[in-house]
């Protein structure tokens, strides 16, 4: 019997923009993202900005809303930017597609040319973690917080 390689399923072809597209439209059903006063300072705010149209799969809020951004930093002379993010649970199956997402979202944007991704457990992530307007969000979809 051959012995077969572990490896996650993103190195081994999953089309991750299908199954967006599959299962959330694009980014539609997301609320849209908040009005700001004014224009990002820099690229870090700007990348941050973005990160309000990258969803959880399991619900249509962003990963900002949820409370799972811990932190944005930029070098804008290299246009690389690190995302620190953490998730609702430390075996959650989604990791891989919401880092691929991130990935994708923030690379659209002028001026990035990498994408780094930190994975944060501490503090861990709760429900206090859930600002204000993602609070609303949740409790207009029906998610008691």
């Amino acid at each position: 019997m051959p012995v077969l390689e572990r490896r996650p399923r993103y190195e081994q072809g999953m089309n991750f923009a299908a199954v967006l597209r599959d299962t959330q439209g694009h980014r539609d059903d997301l609320p849209p993202p908040p009005e700001f006063d004014a224009p990002a300072a820099d690229l870090a705010e700007r990348a941050r900005r973005a990160l309000y149209e990258v969803s959880d799969p399991e619900f249509p809020i962003s990963l900002v809303d949820l409370g799972l951004i811990y932190g944005v930093e930029a070098d804008e002379v290299a246009g690389v930017v690190t995302v620190s993010v953490t998730f609702t649970a430390t075996a959650c199956p989604c990791m891989d597609f919401i880092k691929w997402d991130v990935r994708e979202r923030l690379l659209e944007e002028p001026d990035i040319e990498e994408v780094r991704i930190e994975i944060v457990w501490d503090p861990p992530w709760t429900t206090a973690r859930i600002p204000e307007r993602g609070r609303d969000i949740l409790r207009a979809s029906g998610v008691a917080v």
